[in-house]
């Protein structure tokens, strides 16, 4: 099968390789029809995750079911499914409390910018699209596979609520993700950070109220100012870095919640500091499949339609542009299909 493989950093390839097979009973085999670039990805495309092998790349797609293993009871060849980015048996004692993300037979999609990929737990993480993945849905359904329950996961971890004043750190699909969010959760005022006209658009088209451009501390004297000198009833960190979080705190009310979400890189937390100031700190990665039937059913009633993140689409023979579109900033997230 045709799959992306990151060889090194910058050089990202579509490499022909075996095709996704059932290794383990509780296995299926997805047939790609939409698959993605996340933001996570461009850390190993940069090379900031350290040395290592060639490997494929990709961890977010929809598709069709091809083929499942014998242990496979709840799905069947032909089904079309959304596949969370992390794989859980969705039985456990951390999947029963609502964190699939560190289910005890976890597993990840590891060829989603491919043909074909392989799930480890099937049944526990699959669900099904029954009105079929058309050319039509397929953005909006894509983005549940990761970046809209992750921005979805930051809200719910900052315990965002109706009447509040959220901001929003990062302008990303996440990010963005993250104002939708808030949005839908009944913040009053939703305040994106972003700096890039493209980005604040969407911020905008899905809800924000407010937009800071400015970086370290003119963004907190812009929410300060905002806010009447009292902060943010919650902020969501959806970048990872060391001055995001910095961010995230300073402009965070005292007794307010940072629900973080960008996968850390660089950050060092004083747990000083928020002693003192009474801000807490939760989250992580995504539970997908734990939001995922909810959010299924808002975005098919038309509630929410989070496919705005999508500003470029090409087929997979151009992921390597894909890839240097968004390293650049020329592209919020692209959409890959299986056809040119």
């Amino acid at each position: 099968m045709r799959a992306t493989v990151l060889h090194a950093p910058g050089d990202v390839r579509l490499d022909e390789i075996p095709d996704a097979t059932v290794v383990e009973p509780t296995d299926a085999v997805v047939k790609v029809l939409a698959g993605c670039i996340c933001g996570s990805d461009l850390w190993g495309y940069r090379g900031a995750n350290g040395a290592f092998d060639p490997r494929t790349i990709g961890h977010e797609c929809i598709g069709e079911i091809v083929e499942v293993g014998a242990e496979v009871r709840d799905f069947r060849v032909g089904d079309h499914v959304v596949v969370p980015f992390c794989h859980s048996d969705n039985t456990c004692a951390h999947c029963r409390a609502g964190f699939h993300s560190v289910c005890t037979h976890s597993g990840f999609t590891v060829s989603g910018q491919a043909e074909y990929a392989r799930v480890t737990q099937a049944d526990g993480s699959l669900v099904r699209v029954e009105g079929g993945i058309t050319p039509a849905n397929r953005a909006a359904l894509l983005t549940l596979s990761d970046v809209f329950p992750t921005g979805w996961h930051a809200a719910v971890s900052a315990r965002v609520q109706p009447g509040h004043t959220t901001v929003v750190v990062g302008d990303g699909a996440v990010g963005l993700c993250g104002v939708l969010a808030a949005v839908t959760m009944g913040a009053e005022r939703v305040i994106a950070m972003s700096r890039h006209a493209d980005r604040q658009a969407v911020a905008t088209t899905f809800g924000a109220t407010h937009l800071v451009a400015e970086r370290g501390e003119a963004a907190k004297e812009a929410v300060m100012e905002l806010t009447d000198g009292v902060g943010a009833d919650s902020v969501l960190e959806c970048v990872g870095t060391g001055a995001s979080m910095e961010t995230a705190f300073d402009v965070a009310r005292p007794g307010a919640t940072v629900g973080f979400v960008g996968v850390p890189h660089g950050v060092d937390l004083s747990i000083r500091r928020m002693f003192d100031s009474n801000v807490g700190l939760r989250g992580g990665m995504a539970p997908v499949r734990a939001y995922l039937p909810d959010l299924l059913g808002r975005v098919e009633r038309g509630e929410v339609d989070p496919s705005g993140v999508f500003d470029l689409e090409l087929g997979l023979d151009a992921v390597a542009e894909g890839y240097r579109a968004m390293d650049e900033r020329r592209a919020i997230k692209v959409l890959l299909t299986p056809e040119p």
